[in-house]
């Protein structure tokens, strides 16, 4: 008996710790260009604003440099970009926001962009959850803006940034390498 109490114990304790091992969650750091390990290849990151009690989330990874050509060279002009790394850049919206006069109802979106030399497309699509581009349809699309890019100071790492005053008005920004790119947007 003393046997087999030792073995469902120890099948017990065996269970238990792996679920702990498979729950574990990666850790989410807030700003990308603070981490000098500049040889980690990407890093899971946050952006987020909280706006009267609810929280604007911009979940992505966040790539390096590391000394190579981006535009043109690792991110391809003309072609859709997940703006990140791995799974697809994801906006959470607890509230309608309006975007060049569209409103975007709340939920949770894939954040998409088309780089090109003078001008970007920013796409907000309905399924947020896909892999890199290659899952992305254009029939999902909510909105797309066109925006001019801008000079901007070397960022390593990409990041994102949410910004709001209290006339529930806002911006999103990405910016990487020498670039940076701004959504404005309007809290219902």
């Amino acid at each position: 008996m003393n046997t087999i109490f030792k073995f469902l114990l120890s099948t017990i304790v065996l269970f238990l710790a792996l679920n702990v091992v498979a729950q574990k969650t990666e850790e989410v750091c807030y700003n990308p260009n603070l981490v000098k390990d500049t040889t980690k290849k990407s890093i899971k990151s946050m952006a987020f604003v909280k706006v009267n009690g609810d929280s604007i989330k911009i979940n992505y990874h966040s790539p390096g440099v590391r000394k190579r050509i981006i535009w043109g060279g690792l991110v391809p002009y003309d072609e859709v970009w997940v703006t990140g790394a791995h799974d697809a850049t994801t906006l959470e919206i607890p509230k309608p926001i309006i975007v060049s006069g569209k409103e975007i109802p709340a939920g949770k979106y894939a954040f998409f962009t088309i780089p090109g030399k003078n001008e970007w497309t920013i796409i907000i699509n309905k399924q947020w959850k896909q892999h890199l581009a290659t899952e992305y349809d254009e029939k999902e699309d909510v909105i797309r803006v066109k925006v001019k890019p801008k000079e901007n100071a070397h960022t390593e790492r990409l990041q994102y940034f949410i910004d709001t005053n209290s006339s529930n008005k806002g911006k999103m920004s990405v910016a990487w390498e020498k670039i940076k790119i701004e959504l404005s947007f309007v809290i219902k």
